[in-house]
């Protein structure tokens, strides 16, 4: 579980200071499919940042009950080893699991992120979307309960997005708790089971991805994903 009470954080310009989050309170359940929109600089990667350990705020409380996972947007900057054999051994091997221990682990995590034929395949050379699935499936070999997407289908092709869902459906399954940050939502938001708005800092949606189509998402600069689909069911790519 992931509970957030009234956080804020500020940067100072040299124009001022600036509320890049403004009281933010939200608590994420485990095995939840959180899906948070907002419009590029609403405040998304940060708060991701914040809750990834990767940031401090300002004021406010913040409690994990699990190690968190996280999936940049530009995935191939998590990329260490030459191939995914390699990479997703790193893990394993620095939280000072055996040898036996660390193969099974990685054979595991290949054929869950279904990337066991490109096993020892040069990694820089993977497709975005085998690139987003190399890096949860490091997050698998160190069984990471929750795993964060920042902009997951930033640069893919319909491919792509079909792989991440996929991938996606199949964490669900296993029961770990996933968190989408994106503002093409019209890509996931029937895979998610609660929908949050973030406009300049501030939450303005917190509810049930069906009736957040109810309300007026191009206020907050979110495209309305309905155009040719008709329940949020049916927006999984």
């Amino acid at each position: 579980m992931i509970t957030i009470k009234n956080l804020s954080k500020s940067f100072q310009t040299v124009d001022g200071e600036i509320m890049a989050l403004k009281d933010i309170s939200l608590t994420v359940e485990d095995n939840d499919c959180l899906l948070i929109a907002g419009e590029n600089g609403s405040g998304k990667s940060l708060l991701m940042s914040i809750i990834a350990g990767l940031e401090e705020a300002d004021s406010g409380e913040i409690e994990i009950n699990s190690r968190v996972g996280l999936v940049f947007q530009e995935a191939e900057t998590q990329i260490l080893g030459e191939t995914p054999r390699e990479d997703i051994a790193y893990g394993p091997k620095n939280l000072g699991l055996k040898k036996d221990a660390i193969k099974k682990a990685v054979e595991n995590a290949l054929e869950k992120t279904a990337l066991t034929a490109k096993a020892d395949f040069p990694a820089r050379f993977l497709s975005g979307g085998e690139k987003r699935r190399l890096a949860v499936a490091c997050m698998i070999a160190m069984n990471l309960p929750i795993i964060i997407f920042d902009e997951p289908y930033a640069n893919l092709d319909y491919s792509g997005v079909k792989q991440v869902n996929e991938l996606i459906k199949n964490l669900k399954k296993e029961g770990r708790t996933v968190i989408i940050l994106t503002h093409e939502i019209e890509k996931c938001m029937g895979l998610a089971n609660k929908f949050v708005v973030l406009f300049r800092g501030e939450k303005v949606y917190d509810g049930n991805p069906q009736d957040a189509l109810n309300e007026n998402l191009e206020k907050w600069n979110i495209k309305y994903p309905l155009v040719s689909y008709h329940t949020v069911n049916d927006l999984i790519w």
